[in-house]
């Protein structure tokens, strides 16, 4: 094909006419004078010809179509998308708050395409899952929510999320505190027990010792209040493997839900600053 097309072109350099060089040929008129017209735009009618090898990677190139030019509907959007993506929000929030604050009237895959055309496709990690039985486990953990208005005070305060996950339903409590003391971890405990109006079987926490507190690592009163919190409820304490989060993976997801789902990106204020009252504690939010 290469040396039938560099035959053309010799013959046009020398001057024949394109019906001539057609007939010798045996191909169509409009075949040579589509080599002539691309041999004037080329710089091939002046000069040596280019060895084949060249002249069938030129023409390569010359009949490749350019690339489509990728049209995303989410585009016009790409400020605030990017600012999101940068406060950690995930990708289906962005597109339930583009559709909900800016009128965006796009699908979550188009949202996701775009998402992952501006920052690149990435190969997930893969994991086993790990089904129980209903009512036969739950997990636990706190995950950091950022600074909150303390709602007894009306200053803004270091904020945690307490999660329990059911691990057969993936059903979910949460809710927000400002420190992670013994108290504060068995209370939750006990209002997520009543929020799901059961106890589990056990409870899978991130080990026995770092679940409650890093200031308790080594309070004997720590496990001994625990312990005879679950001997109480009746439930089992099935801690996970040190720095192996996931062994409590439902829990886990249920954390970055709330980090990078429901918290990340959003601005919480008072309504009324001026109606805090220190000595009456608000109810704390729950969802």
């Amino acid at each position: 094909m290469v040396l039938d097309v560099r035959e053309i072109l010799r013959r046009i350099r020398s001057g024949e006419k394109d019906r001539a060089i057609a007939r010798d040929l045996t191909v169509a008129r409009k075949t040579v004078a589509r080599y002539r017209c691309l041999a004037q735009k080329q710089g091939w009618l002046r000069g040596a010809l280019p060895p084949a090898d060249d002249l069938a990677r030129q023409l390569a190139e010359l009949a490749a179509p350019p690339p489509p030019r990728i049209k995303f509907k989410a585009q016009a959007h790409q400020e605030v998308i990017e600012r999101m993506r940068e406060d950690g929000v995930e990708i289906r929030t962005i597109h339930q708050r583009l559709c909900a604050e800016h009128g965006f009237r796009g699908s979550y895959s188009a949202v996701h395409r775009y998402v992952r055309h501006l920052e690149g496709a990435k190969e997930p990690e893969a994991f086993v899952r790990i089904e129980t039985d209903p009512g036969d486990e739950a997990q636990v953990d706190f995950g950091y929510a950022g600074l909150m208005i303390d709602p007894q005070t009306g200053t803004r305060r270091k904020a945690w999320s307490f999660v329990m996950t059911l691990s057969h339903s993936r059903h979910q409590y949460s809710t927000l505190v400002f420190d992670q003391r013994v108290p504060t971890w068995l209370r939750c405990h006990r209002e997520a027990f009543e929020w799901f109006g059961g106890v589990p079987r056990r409870i899978v926490i991130d080990n026995l010792k770092s679940a409650i507190t890093k200031a308790c690592l080594n309070d004997p009163v720590v496990q001994r209040s625990y312990r005879e919190f679950a001997e109480h409820y009746g439930f089992l304490i099935a801690p996970c493997r040190v720095r192996t989060p996931r062994h409590k993976g439902k829990v886990e997801s249920g954390v970055h839900y709330v980090q990078r789902s429901f918290l990340a990106g959003r601005d919480f204020r008072l309504s009324n600053p001026s109606s805090v009252n220190p000595r009456k504690p608000s109810r704390r939010p729950r969802w």
